[in-house]
């Protein structure tokens, strides 16, 4: 798989969880659309851009278990976060409930919120090592009449772990709170029925484990919260109807801002940007189609959890889970405590790529294993890691 990619051969790529890393064939997807939007970028923009977005998103909601209707296209998933983050309606004394397993921008992004009206962001310890059978329990035992919200990840970032999220979805609405779940590193790396998980909110990018082209990714949101969300772009979707004679770029006819739901409306046109990312998604979904991604998860899958046993083994650490809570995406426990420097030295010296993480008392490599690595990869890091004391 590695020659469909265009990372430099001298690196050991192992930090897909970062950013990504987007195939050949769905750029030339995306640079295809970019040639046609410079054709007639008034034509494209102006009139085609809205049924293209629809399309698009069609593919992707397919893709999710989703309806087209309940998704629109952000640039990330901290973006998703944001915006539910802006719409929900606060007063002082309430609060939002989170894990303390949460992306720092997205914890910034609640408690800049909650401080800003008064709320409380309340962060619950989810302890290591993780039982996964305890967690909806521990969240929901912490509801409050005050919590307004719950917001989780789906895939953790810092430490990897699969959170069980449809169970504590399912929980907070039998108790009338509603749920913004973070699927950052979800779509693409597991299994995803966004109907099943029954989140009122779910944000993910598909610029990382689904391989599309950077700054593509999602919010889902129920029917019934559609009319809540605002976007922090008052652009053209909060003008009732177009104007006689265009109002945008001198013509008539413009209908970029224009869709089905107060949803597409409101957050899709925002002035003038590059939309052929999102254009571009259903090549990534067709390009894992083409090459049997469910083996490709599954090879990558088992290879992350053998070098994890490997490490641990070596260096006499316990696993933070058990195999079942990770993914293509593990956080191997190591005795080093300094995570820069370590990271620092594993890229310079070794030159492998991969971040090393930090969560209470605990440092972890956090490995990603996407369908270009190898074994080769792995026994670099296995060596390295050995040759630093890790």
């Amino acid at each position: 798989m590695r020659e469909h990619f265009l990372l430099d051969p001298g690196v050991v790529f192992l930090n897909h969880g970062s950013f990504g890393a987007c195939p050949r064939p769905v750029l030339e997807a995306q640079q295809r659309w970019q040639v046609e939007m410079e054709r007639n970028p008034v034509l494209f923009l102006g009139r085609r851009s809205a049924a293209l977005l629809a399309e698009a998103r069609s593919v992707l909601a397919a893709y999710l278990g989703a309806r087209a209707d309940d998704l629109v296209f952000v640039a990330n998933a901290t973006t998703g976060v944001n915006i539910v983050a802006r719409s929900l309606e606060l007063r002082a004394g309430d609060e939002v409930l989170a894990t303390d397993h949460e992306y720092g921008a997205c914890d910034a992004a609640w408690q800049q919120r909650c401080a800003q009206v008064g709320a409380a962001y309340r962060r619950i310890e989810v302890p290591l090592p993780f039982e996964s059978a305890r967690f909806a329990e521990r969240l929901l035992g912490a509801l409050t009449p005050r919590t307004r919200l719950v917001f989780a990840s789906h895939v953790t970032s810092t430490t990897a772990l699969v959170f069980p999220v449809a169970e504590l979805c399912a929980g907070a609405r039998a108790a009338g709170v509603a749920t913004l779940i973070d699927g950052a590193h979800a779509p693409g790396q597991i299994d995803l029925d966004l109907e099943a998980v029954g989140a009122d909110f779910y944000t993910g990018n598909c610029h990382k484990w689904m391989c599309a082209p950077k700054g593509t990714g999602f919010l889902h949101a129920r029917s019934e919260r559609h009319a809540m969300l605002h976007s922090p772009i008052v652009s053209w979707g909060y003008v009732a109807e177009a104007q006689d004679g265009g109002a945008i770029g001198g013509h008539t006819g413009f209908d970029a801002y224009t869709g089905r739901t107060p949803l597409e409306r409101r957050l899709q046109w925002q002035g003038t940007r590059d939309i052929s990312g999102f254009l571009a998604v259903p090549a990534a979904i067709g390009f894992q189609r083409e090459h049997d991604w469910p083996r490709q998860r599954a090879r990558c899958r088992s290879a992350a959890r053998s070098l994890m046993h490997r490490v641990l083994a070596r260096n006499g650490l316990a696993a933070i889970a058990p195999d079942a809570a990770f993914a293509q995406m593990v956080a191997i426990p190591v005795r080093r405590h300094d995570a820069e420097p370590l990271r620092r030295h594993l890229f310079d010296h070794h030159g492998i790529e991969v971040p090393v993480t930090q969560h209470g008392d605990h440092t972890f490599v956090r490995v990603s294993v996407q369908a270009y690595n190898d074994s080769a990869d792995l026994d670099a890091l296995e060596a390295a890691l050995e040759a630093e004391g890790a």
